[in-house]
């Protein structure tokens, strides 16, 4: 029968007792990676529990936290469920005043600083947070009273045994990054998160040997459940990343069996792979397309022959093989979540030979409402309805024959928005179903399929409907398109923001003895555009195209506000920006 789990701190306490000497953490020092055991960990969680007792934290108050993935999160968030407190994430992207409006929100008891410039900033809050007792700093010396260090040793000394929160007892506070206005405290119960973890542990048991990379943040519920929880409650190991740039070359180094990302880092991969072919001999190239195509279809289930098969052989072992082997040469399972994954992506990598399983939920849901699992999956889908959870389609929001609103149902569903009761009661009906905002459909094997979000539909002057985010999805496969937004709200038809990708424009550039001078400007950079465009909306309704288009050399980032901390496009911020320019387009 599989694990199941009461709370968090159950889960921790049975997995560092079962799997005491395995490797839980690996960080990198010095340029070689060091692993900490179960047991390890259990000690800090223990020590670090007494350390913040003796600054008075107990049952009901909240630790507030600003860090990026590293050990000492890990053990500051199973400390504070040990006291029957709960934890409340934030991102180190985020501007002091946003930390300053969450941490007052929820009424954070304590805050904890990754940095000691962090930490300093955190102090220059506290002020202004009434309820804020003390700052506490990860790298701080232990002569800092304040200091993780100091209260570890404080809880060595004076141990502090760990209550056992209810099913309903808040676990955490997680504050969606919103595109709009003041983020949302999402209040998740031991209960809500346990339940998806269960859910896990029945349909999709890893084994102890599978790692994972660490890159997603653990202040997203995606990072949070489906890695940090799930694989800590099944004795895997977990490498964390230590920066962005170091992605591909510690993939290649911790040889993680499992990836989870979101979808733009799985597009980077297909964009990565498809640029390496081209400059491949034909040969090559050749047998790499023909591979691909042939083991889509053989994945599908239909006969490809022998010859084709011979070739896909051929291709994995000289081809795919190498591409594989830059993930550090064991990855099995590509697990996409928070957005959805264009199908021709998600089946690319799937012919890579790395099995893809895509995901749906919200913060809301813990995260997971739907997944594909071994035995049932659909690429192009989210899966089925979790065990617990139940999907109901709501046609009568969008007057749609096929496509509707999706409501989840389940013990996932959080206990609500923390001090929001009129956004509560608009989307929390009265048993407790959650209208998702999201739109889809469930097909007649039980699949869900994502068509787009409601809030983000527009309407054209023709009175056509538009989803934009899955046509800007498929434009972005173009090796040439870094980024864009479709704009069409109430005008004659769509156009687009694109961010030309200046490295493929460079390239051919230097390819066809072209200078490209201004991007922004080059007649030669709109003509190609122009082409990418074309030929990547070739799927798309004749109204979803866009017909014209604008160029900014400034990527979407989370630094200039127009990307959230989890990668999804803030269509305020950035028409805030540049909507004088697309509605020039129109004149």
């Amino acid at each position: 029968m599989a694990e199941q789990f009461k709370n968090l701190v159950d889960l921790c306490e049975k997995s560092c007792t079962k799997f005491k000497d395995r490797e839980l953490f690996g960080t990198k020092v010095d340029g070689s990676w060091k692993w900490m055991t179960y047991g390890e960990f259990g000690k800090l969680v223990d020590d670090f529990r007494g350390g913040l007792a003796s600054l008075g934290v107990g049952a009901g108050d909240k630790v507030g936290i600003v860090a990026n993935n590293r050990v000492e999160w890990a053990v500051a968030a199973y400390a504070t469920y040990g006291l029957g407190a709960a934890f409340v994430p934030m991102y180190e992207a985020q501007k002091a005043d946003e930390w300053r409006f969450i941490l007052d929100d929820c009424g954070a008891k304590i805050a904890i600083g990754a940095t000691p410039e962090i930490y300093k900033k955190l102090k220059g809050v506290k002020d202004q947070v009434a309820s804020l007792a003390h700052v506490v700093g990860f790298e701080e010396p232990e002569s800092d009273d304040h200091s993780y260090a100091a209260l570890l040793k404080k809880g060595a000394e004076k141990s502090v045994p760990a209550t056992h929160p209810k099913d309903g007892d808040t676990a955490g506070f997680i504050y969606t990054s919103g595109t709009t206005g003041n983020p949302k405290g999402v209040i998740l119960s031991h209960g809500n998160i346990c339940s998806n973890i269960n859910a896990i542990h029945a349909i999709f048991p890893f084994e102890a040997s599978d790692r994972s990379l660490s890159f997603l943040p653990w202040a997203h519920s995606f990072g949070q459940t489906c890695e940090l929880n799930a694989m800590l409650s099944m004795g895997c190991s977990m490498g964390i990343n230590d920066a962005v740039e170091n992605l591909v070359g510690n993939l290649a180094e911790v040889q993680p069996t499992i990836l989870f990302a979101v979808p733009r880092i799985f597009n980077r991969i297909y964009d990565g792979v498809n640029k390496q072919m081209t400059e491949k001999p034909g040969f090559i190239q050749s047998l790499f397309r023909n591979a691909v195509k042939n083991r889509t279809k053989r994945n599908r289930g239909e006969d490809v022959g022998v010859w084709s098969g011979m070739g896909i052989s051929l291709a994995d072992s000289i081809i795919f093989s190498k591409i594989r082997q830059k993930f550090g040469g064991r990855l099995k399972y590509a697990v996409s979540g928070s957005a959805a994954l264009s199908k021709e992506v998600a089946e690319f990598i799937d012919a890579l030979g790395i099995e893809v399983y895509e995901g749906y939920g919200l913060t809301e849901t813990s995260p997971i409402a739907t997944a594909n699992f071994p035995g049932n999956r659909k690429i192009g889908s989210v899966g089925k309805a979790i065990p617990g959870v139940t999907i109901v389609i709501d046609k009568a929001v969008t007057g749609d024959a096929k496509n509707g609103e999706i409501l989840i149902r389940g013990p996932n569903i959080m206990q609500g928005y923390h001090n929001r009761d009129d956004e509560n009661k608009a989307v929390l009906m009265a048993d407790r179903t959650f209208r998702s905002g999201d739109m889809g459909y469930v097909d007649d094997d039980g699949y869900l399929y994502i068509t787009g979000r409601i809030k983000e539909q527009y309407k054209l002057e023709n009175g056509k409907y538009v989803v934009p985010s899955p046509l800007e999805e498929e434009l972005k496969l173009s090796p040439f398109i870094a980024n864009v937004m479709i704009h069409g709200a109430n005008k004659p038809h769509n156009v687009a923001l694109v961010v030309p990708d200046k490295a493929a424009l460079e390239k051919w550039a230097a390819d066809n003895g072209k200078t490209l001078g201004d991007i922004e400007q080059s007649d030669d950079v709109k003509q190609v555009i122009a082409e990418e465009l074309k030929k990547y909306a070739k799927s798309f309704k004749g109204f979803e195209r866009p017909e014209k288009f604008v160029l900014t050399s400034e990527d979407f980032t989370t630094d200039n506000g127009m990307l959230t901390p989890t990668l999804k496009l803030k269509r305020r911020n950035v028409l805030q920006k540049y909507e004088g320019a697309l509605d020039a387009l129109y004149n």
